[in-house]
């Protein structure tokens, strides 16, 4: 992707930028953890409240960015490189959107948690959703099961059918807004009803292609 390096750049500068504005007229201690419900059930101190997320979103960007070298299988992950690096850059959107609104939080503005959270969440499940549907067979990006990582076919129907459940995931997660007390059962429950149908169904394709054969 063009422009990739001063994109990510970029947005890890609005990171820090956006920390060093607010820290004067931010309290010693910050909220930092949300329950359920939205009520805060947890703080930090001011120094890590504003630095810790800039710091987390720096290594990831470097774990990222550096792990996929090291895969055997690295000349597959070229062929979807376009698709990996809006993945990263979506990540840093969505944690970007997390710091801010945490910030503004500190500084009064009261935004409703189980409004925020679906709305990034169902952004980043969409994120998801796209990489997968271009992902090659590799060992650090996208569903790594015995069976996806055995065979071409398995890992490509997988992919397809993962992207599909996640695009439907990003819609009933934004359903959960309706329903804020209960929202985090719509970010938690697909999920994990996700992860579980995909396993089983690598498997199921895996079998029904040893079986063919």
């Amino acid at each position: 992707m063009k422009y990739f390096n001063f994109i990510i750049i970029f947005l890890i500068s609005l990171f820090f930028l956006s920390g060093i504005f607010a820290y004067p007229h931010l309290p010693e201690q910050m909220a930092s953890h949300w329950n359920s419900i939205g009520e805060v059930n947890g703080y930090m101190s001011k120094f890590w409240g504003v630095f810790l997320l800039p710091l987390i979103a720096v290594i990831l960007f470097a774990l990222l960015y550096f792990i996929p070298r090291l895969d055997p299988l690295k000349e597959n992950i070229n062929h979807f490189k376009t698709e990996y690096q809006w993945f990263i850059v979506g990540i840093n959107l969505f944690l970007l959107a997390i710091y801010v609104w945490t910030l503004l939080w500190n500084l009064g503005m009261k935004i409703n948690s189980n409004v925020i959270m679906p709305v990034g969440i169902a952004f980043l499940f969409y994120d998801i959703a796209k990489l997968l549907s271009k992902t090659k067979r590799n060992h650090f990006i996208g569903i790594r099961t015995p069976w996806t990582l055995s065979s071409d076919i398995v890992w490509d129907k997988t992919h397809l059918l993962a992207s599909k459940l996640f695009q439907i995931s990003s819609l009933i997660v934004l359903i959960g807004i309706l329903f804020s007390q209960w929202a985090w059962l719509f970010m938690l429950v697909p999920i994990i009803a996700n992860c579980i149908y995909i396993i089983i169904y690598s498997y199921y394709v895996f079998k029904h292609l040893k079986e063919e054969k």
